[in-house]
């Protein structure tokens, strides 16, 4: 049967593919993303931004609501709920990574949890129901990503997850929700009308509401497209269309459902071990070798010996940061994550607190850094590199250079260590006892027959006013 369009081929797959179109491979692999992606979710509520997402909210009330990760006192209607956790999940830079360049996770696992709470108890979702639906989500913003070449850079115009994590996320509830063929398609057309925002709110508390945006947004275009709104059925075939987001689109159409492969059976994710833009951990692969050799047994680094730092990377502009002053610039500087691990040997969550930032060793050490652009070193997550060279007064210069940093899907985090960053992030807000069962359950997501044994974990431990009304 001949397809009229390219959105129309969207919505088709959307609507067709079944939980037997899963692989082994794509389950293994989407398990650990939403593990990560939980961990870091968990995490990111004790941020700031959280906190002034979670307060807007709450000005919306509802009959239905869905749980706050980690937060038993707050429910919220279930586009606000997966708005905050999607907030959560971007809050710091921690959640996962995908080339053509976009986090992929963040914009699609807190509809998916939101949803599956929130919906009539005789509507039962399976962890085979939750897995199929998460990969339609992350299989629509990949294949979207391929259809632009300008979109396999790391981008200058839109931030990714506003764009195709919208309509990942539309994607994600309409599978969920089990909507019509010609209901996706609408849906698909309202979302592109909530996508977007610009690359100028990186770095800054506004960032992670993309991420909480296409999320809600998601959400709430495939609640429309039930209610019968109707938008452009041509949507993802015109310039004017999704095109309006890049500049060299040239969409086409997906195949049949018979020779479906997916994208994240092709190409596996990054992992972050700090929370930081990814560019950044070549960074800190390369000082982190560099500075082997200027200290030994632990001592500190003498940074009066360092007259110069030279860092050769690629030309991304909005992580060239030479003094950041908050916690958001810091996580969006090559200067400062280079300086940083040179100066501890490495790079965590506290690294990022406004004493460490503000630390004269680390303000002294930024301003001996400077920016080389190699012209082979493409701004691209796939082919990029970071040389570090460290010129100490007395002439000697050290330099090492990173093509792969540990994490990154050609050399991917073990099992073991993304279960230890998981529980390192969860169990800032849930007890250890909680997050060993989520371990369990979510590694063997496709055995579970009820979803709400997930849910009701994720709420995390009922504080004491609340179990004293209950009794």
């Amino acid at each position: 049967m001949m397809l009229k369009s390219v959105t129309e081929s969207f919505a088709r797959v959307i609507h067709g593919l079944a939980v037997g179109h899963l692989t082994d491979h794509v389950i293994q692999r989407s398990k650990r993303m939403i593990l990560d992606t939980l961990g870091v979710g968990f995490l990111g509520t004790s941020t700031e931004v959280f906190h002034k997402a979670s307060e807007y909210s709450k000005i919306y009330s509802s009959n239905v609501s869905s749980s706050v990760w980690g937060r038993p006192e707050l429910r919220l209607p279930p586009p606000y709920a997966a708005f905050v956790n999607g907030v959560a999940i971007h809050s710091m830079d921690f959640d996962d990574t995908w080339h053509p360049a976009t986090h992929p996770s963040g914009a699609v696992l807190p509809v998916l949890m939101a949803l599956t709470e929130a919906l009539p108890s005789s509507q039962k979702f399976s962890g085979l129901d939750m897995l199929l639906a998460f990969n339609v989500g992350i299989e629509v913003q990949g294949q979207l990503m391929h259809f632009s070449k300008e979109a396999s850079d790391i981008p200058k115009r839109f931030h990714p997850p506003s764009v195709v994590g919208t309509l990942g996320s539309a994607a994600a509830a309409s599978k969920l929700l089990r909507l019509s063929m010609a209901k996706c398609q609408e849906a698909l057309a309202i979302a592109v009308s909530h996508a977007g925002a610009p690359m100028a709110n990186a770095a800054t508390q506004t960032k992670p509401l993309h991420m909480g945006n296409a999320a809600r947004h998601g959400m709430e275009s495939a609640f429309l497209a039930m209610l019968g709104l109707q938008g452009n059925k041509q949507v993802l075939d015109m310039q004017t269309g999704f095109g309006a987001f890049y500049a060299n689109y040239s969409p086409q159409a997906l195949p049949d459902l018979d020779s479906h492969t997916w994208l994240l059976g092709q190409q596996d994710v990054a992992f972050k071990r700090f929370p930081a833009h990814l560019a950044t951990h070549w960074v800190a692969d390369a000082a982190e070798s560099v500075r082997k050799h200027l200290i030994t047994d632990g001592a500190l680094l003498p940074t009066d010996h360092v007259e110069r730092i030279v860092l050769r990377i690629p030309d991304v502009q909005y992580v060239n940061r030479p003094f950041p002053d908050s916690e958001h610039a810091a996580r969006h500087s090559f200067q400062y994550v280079a300086c940083t691990t040179l100066l501890d040997g490495g790079i965590t969550v506290p690294s990022f607190h406004k004493c460490q930032i503000d630390r004269p060793q680390v303000r002294e050490l930024l301003r001996k850094v400077e920016l080389e652009h190699p012209r082979d070193n493409r701004p691209s997550f796939d082919t990029l590199y970071c040389e570090i060279s460290v010129t100490l007064r007395d002439g000697a210069t050290f330099t090492e250079c990173s093509d792969t940093f540990y994490g990154h899907w050609r050399k991917p985090l073990s099992q073991e260590d993304l279960r230890e960053k998981f529980r390192a992030n969860a169990s800032s807000m849930l007890s250890c006892d909680t997050v060993e069962r989520l371990l369990e359950i979510i590694e063997n997501l496709e055995d579970l027959e009820d979803c709400s044994v997930l849910t009701t974990l994720l709420k995390g431990p009922c504080p004491p006013e609340m179990v004293s009304k209950s009794i």
